[in-house]
């Protein structure tokens, strides 16, 4: 079974996600072909025919796929999925945003967030925000599938994959149109790949006190920086900081979760990390369970003597 990966890029550069959820297509067939659809994306095609196992990169320049729209983008994608019996993307922003669709046109059901392929036809993913693993296989004539990157590892590199250009002559829907960009700056890691990360929960009172406290220490051990939904919600940090099972599932090196209780929905985002450290005055606190490393304390105080002793 040939299998199709949709990259994931900003057509500059290949996300790393697409290069874990390369780990896992190889896994479901022999062979695995790339698909870069964007603008101007050469160097995304050059990074994504290095990553070893891939057979061959499919390039489609156009200006309709500039900003992965979702809408032109599935269409494409459908018109070349005769060729494959597994269409796969990583399950970020725009994998999520694209893959129902294409699972929508072909009429089969999408399977979500994979961590592992028992066969080419059975996977393991997570329910219950977690706290289940379901083993789910698959009748459909054609699998439609989003990876949770943070069960795997990325594929190496080495490889020089062909690469075949193509034109998307075929009709694409064309009722949706890219306004604007907001983007916000961040000088610090993004969170879905950074090795370290230090998050705050409510306890920190105020978005004055992230900055004061988390941001320095984690400028210090060149961290990124997140956020629990109750911070979120309370105005504490914005909404791209956010981990857990409503925000960004992360597997990062260390994670040291600070004033953070552990909710349920929060340890679905980060439960995966190599190693947990927790920081909260309440002993009691669900976080300490899950975590490697534990301290009692008040992270008023604790995060300024960590930020000195580094």
């Amino acid at each position: 079974m040939t299998t199709l990966l949709i990259a994931d890029h900003d057509n500059a550069h290949l996300s790393e996600q697409t290069a874990k959820a390369l780990t896992a297509a190889l896994s479901l067939g022999e062979d695995v072909h790339i698909l870069v659809a964007g603008l101007h994306a050469d160097n995304v095609a050059e990074e994504a025919r290095r990553l070893d196992g891939v057979d061959k990169i499919i390039v489609a320049d156009d200006v309709r796929f500039a900003k992965s729209l979702a809408e032109p983008l599935a269409d494409f994608i459908v018109s070349l999925s005769e060729s494959y019996g597994a269409l796969v993307s990583a399950a970020t922003v725009n994998g999520k945003n694209v893959m129902p669709r294409v699972a929508a046109l072909l009429d089969v059901m999408q399977i979500s967030e994979i961590v592992e392929v028992v066969g080419p036809d059975t996977y393991k993913r997570p329910i219950y925000a977690g706290n289940a693993i379901q083993t789910v296989r698959s009748g459909d004539r054609k699998k439609v599938i989003t990876v949770r990157t943070s069960a795997y590892p990325p594929a190496s590199q080495g490889n020089s994959a062909a690469v075949e250009r193509i034109s998307a002559a075929v009709e694409l829907f064309d009722r949706s149109r890219h306004v604007s960009d907001e983007l916000s700056v961040n000088d610090r890691p993004e969170l879905t790949s950074a090795k370290i990360i230090i998050s705050g929960g409510r306890a920190l009172g105020s978005s004055e006190n992230f900055e004061q406290v988390v941001f320095p220490l984690a400028d210090k051990l060149g961290a990124a920086v997140g956020a629990s939904r109750a911070a979120v919600d309370a105005g504490y940090a914005p909404n791209d900081l956010q981990v857990g099972q409503t925000g960004k599932v992360v597997a990062p090196d260390l994670y040291i979760a600070c004033g953070i209780s552990g909710a349920i929905q929060h340890l679905a985002g980060m439960k995966d990390s190599k190693v947990i450290v927790a920081i909260n005055n309440d002993p009691e606190a669900p976080i300490f369970q899950v975590a490697d490393y534990g301290l009692v304390a008040d992270l008023f105080e604790a995060l300024p003597e960590l930020q000195k002793a580094i």
